[in-house]
């Protein structure tokens, strides 16, 4: 197999048979993602989808979050967003089938990637939320475009614009995840087990078809990120950066 275990670090990846799980392990900061971890990310995913003997890839968290999504720091310091693009891109195109298992919370790309994973399952007290136009930014990773599809345009609204946070329970209901379990990992693995033993072309052939609308999805991915980047540069974004620091209330 040439997926790299990685056994320590803020991400972690173990291989067991045909099986890779990925762990955001940095629990400190409840999992937030940064650019090196987006890095390992997309290196996996990459790897993974270049070799048949993958048979689904895992992600989970380690404590008591999924992830709380992008770490604001590490955005706001203006470096450059390859790796987070790379992830997006590689979570976006990949054939392999990719399983999230949700425990806690799974904030802003905590939500987002789960748009584009084939099989959810979240515990019953798990958070979701999506809250960019709450940072002065805007959605991403498609969920613009995907999550009305998946929840309806009202749903969405809530989410995306009113920054509504919904539980585990919530999700399943709505259609962001197949079912609920706690604890949660297991059911991911057994859902994982039980794609190790199909035919593994037959199964990436059946998932490109299933995603058969990439182009579009690829369209409005590369649109929010343009607007995303100009975002980060904006006055709204540096203003809730700066209240947050100041532990004040934000002035728009």
């Amino acid at each position: 197999m040439s997926v790299t275990p990685v056994p320590t670090g803020e991400v972690t990846v173990e291989v067991d048979g045909r099986i890779v799980t990925v762990t955001f392990n940095r629990p400190e900061k409840r999992n937030a993602l940064t650019q090196d971890m987006y890095r390992v990310l997309a290196d996996t995913l990459e790897a993974a989808d270049r070799d048949l003997e993958v048979a689904a890839v895992v992600f989970t968290g380690n404590g008591e979050a999924f992830t709380a999504g992008n770490d604001l720091q590490d955005f706001a310091s203006g470096g450059s967003l390859d790796q987070t693009n790379r992830f997006l891109q590689a979570i976006m195109t990949v054939n392999v089938p990719l399983i999230a298992a949700v425990n806690g919370m799974a904030i802003g790309v905590g939500l987002t990637m789960l748009l584009h994973c084939d099989l959810v399952y979240v515990e019953p007290s798990a958070v979701l939320s999506a809250p960019f136009v709450a940072l002065g930014l805007v959605p991403e990773a498609a969920s613009s475009l995907i999550l009305p599809r998946v929840v309806g345009e009202r749903r969405a609204s809530e989410i995306l614009l009113a920054g509504r946070k919904i539980n585990g329970t919530e999700a399943a209901a709505w259609g962001l995840a197949n079912d609920v379990a706690s604890p949660v990992l297991p059911a991911a693995l057994e859902a994982a087990a039980s794609l190790a033993v199909q035919p593994p072309q037959a199964v990436r052939t059946a998932k490109a078809l299933l995603h058969s609308e990439e182009l579009t999805i690829a369209g409005r991915m590369a649109e929010e990120m343009t607007l995303f980047i100009e975002a980060l540069g904006g006055t709204e974004f540096k203003e809730v950066i700066a209240a947050r620091s100041e532990k004040r209330p934000p002035a728009f």
